[in-house]
């Protein structure tokens, strides 16, 4: 366990402060029909960490199936979410009937040191926003089923060894990708950055996608991307945002330097079809001289639009900007993420209200507003109108209510074409 920070804090304990940031504990995945007969350990189809003895696997997944089963008595079609304890948390989803999936995250540590001089160790019980790891663990699923379809299919391919083998080699790799303490709303919107383009260049973009797939008659879908955000999507909504995710985090950081401004195209082909050397020339000699004028053009526009944007100086607000019906995605606040790192540009006790702020905003169907007066100079402002929810963050000491919805508003008509305007 390596501390993440020391000297965190102020007073007498400050300079023997140690923090150790949320970590994963377990991840499993079992369905209980496979158990009564052939015995318990083949209920569990997945389990991480593997080599813990068996015995254990079964009394933690058989504890799981318990809490499942006690909280159905009281809610028949919604049973647990989450189980909180003071060590950890358990986030539970059921993706498919009976196949359940168990994620085991430990609250993040505080260790302070005594006045003997030993260790004492605090969890942070209340610090872990459930919607953030819940939403983390359904979309363990999602990117599982991008690859190897659905948990069904493998049993119908080749029953529950088949099921195990793509459970092993999927997580085995995927787990070590998952960084939770740089889970935050990003996580739970799921959305895509969209790239701004002027008219004539999306038309020039449209024009190539469309005689590419017209001259390469196996691709079935394309998306186009410029530096990490999407231009052109062919794909349904949901498969799209679960591609960008894979691609935006995944993919591009393993093979692109974080400062190259890059155009990628991303082909999607008929899977029956096996594409020959021969394929990958063609494609290569039709798209490559076509991408690389494309990718001058947006790189003009990508220079007109840092210009705007640079030309006024530092704002005194951050913001998240999410609309549910197209799944854009804005954010100020975040710096870069990627799978290692969420840079914030804002201290994380803020990221948690925002977290808090949007629970609260889930829990009812009318448009609404929240302010809240934050740690020393921050107030941190919820809107949520039309399907589309805006956080602002401000930095404005000596300000009243009056003066932060001013500003919030002015934020609105400039960025937001006035879409927020409750009153």
């Amino acid at each position: 366990m390596a501390a993440a920070a020391a000297g965190a804090g102020s007073g007498p304990w400050a300079a023997q402060e140690k923090q150790f940031p949320p970590a994963l504990l377990s991840f499993f995945i079992y369905n209980p029909r496979f158990g009564p007969r052939e015995g318990q350990e083949n209920k569990i189809l997945f389990y991480h960490p593997n080599e813990v003895e068996k015995n254990e696997k079964i009394r933690n997944v058989g504890l799981c199936e318990a809490i499942v089963q006690f909280t159905r008595t009281f809610s028949p079609s919604k049973p647990a979410k989450s189980l909180h304890t003071q060590k950890n948390r358990q986030f539970f989803n059921e993706p498919e009937e009976n196949f359940w999936m168990v994620m085991v995250v430990r609250n993040p540590i505080i260790e302070k040191q005594s006045k003997d001089g030993k260790p004492v160790i605090e969890y942070q019980e209340e610090e872990l926003l459930d919607k953030v790891y819940s939403s983390v663990l359904r979309q363990c699923y999602s990117m599982y089923k991008l690859f190897n379809g659905t948990f069904l299919k493998a049993m119908e391919d080749g029953g529950v060894k088949l099921l195990k083998e793509r459970l092993e080699k999927f997580f085995h790799r995927y787990l070590q990708t998952l960084h939770l303490q740089s889970c935050d709303l990003l996580d739970i919107f799921g959305g895509i950055s969209f790239f701004p383009l002027d008219k004539m260049t999306y038309l020039k973009i449209q024009s190539f996608i469309n005689r590419m797939e017209e001259s390469l008659n196996i691709v079935k879908y394309t998306a186009f991307l410029y530096n990490d955000q999407l231009i052109w999507s062919g794909l349904e909504q949901d498969d799209m945002r679960i591609l960008y995710k894979y691609l935006t985090t995944s993919l591009f950081p393993r093979h692109i330097e974080p400062e190259a401004m890059s155009a990628a195209v991303c082909f999607m082909i008929d899977a029956s079809v096996h594409p020959t050397l021969d394929f990958c020339r063609r494609l290569d000699s039709i798209v490559g001289p076509q991408l690389t004028v494309l990718a001058s053009d947006i790189c003009e526009q990508f220079n007109i639009n840092k210009r705007m944007s640079g030309s006024e100086k530092e704002p005194q607000f951050k913001f998240i900007y999410f609309n549910h019906m197209n799944l854009a995605e804005k954010s100020t606040v975040h710096m870069r993420k990627t799978p290692s790192v969420s840079l914030t540009s804002v201290h994380p006790d803020l990221m948690k209200i925002l977290g808090d702020i949007n629970s609260d905003f889930t829990r009812v169907d009318e448009d609404e507003e929240i302010i809240v007066k934050a740690m020393s100079d921050y107030w941190v402002v919820g809107k949520k109108s039309d399907r589309r929810e805006l956080y602002v963050i401000l930095n404005q000491k000596n300000a009243n209510l009056i003066e932060v919805n001013e500003e919030v508003k002015k934020l609105c008509a400039t960025q937001f074409n006035n879409i927020f305007f409750l009153d």
